[in-house]
């Protein structure tokens, strides 16, 4: 029986744009702090990865939970359970507000160079929409 070997060296640059180009990277909030959207399992999650330099506090300290109020706001996942519906949205999940210590239902969708992330309670209808900004490459991470 004779092998043929198919090169699947064409693909690597198809999977490398898609990630740059979906959900997942690095992602700035209106406030100026990075995010990372990442994949967790088979989710999607996202994490304080960069907070801003005039950050009110640098621990949870909005938390409903006080045993929690002095964990970092660096590395903090806020955002989980979200399924990959395609490339460019994410649905399903929760995002969490550290300013005001809420968790909402989530979505997110990217459209060109901005990522829209609409949080809600109950339906998507009675919700707020925030738009974030691709990172640059040279994002300094924080240390938690």
């Amino acid at each position: 029986m004779k092998r043929i070997w198919i090169p699947v060296l064409f693909l690597l640059p198809l999977v490398a744009k898609g990630q740059t180009n979906g959900v997942l990277g690095n992602w700035t909030n209106p406030t100026g702090s990075t995010i990372q959207i990442y994949r967790c399992d088979a989710n999607v999650c996202a994490r304080l990865i960069g907070i801003r330099k005039n950050a009110p506090s640098r621990v949870d300290r909005k938390n409903p939970n006080a045993a929690l109020r002095a964990r970092p706001l660096c590395g903090l996942q806020i955002g989980m359970n979200f399924h990959l519906a395609n490339p460019g949205r994410a649905e399903g999940g929760q995002l969490y507000d550290p300013e005001s210590g809420k968790t909402y239902n989530g979505m997110m969708t990217r459209d060109g160079n901005n990522l829209k992330l609409r949080g809600y309670i109950g339906f998507s209808l009675f919700g707020r929409t925030e738009t974030w900004t691709r990172a640059p490459a040279n994002v300094t991470p924080c240390r938690p």
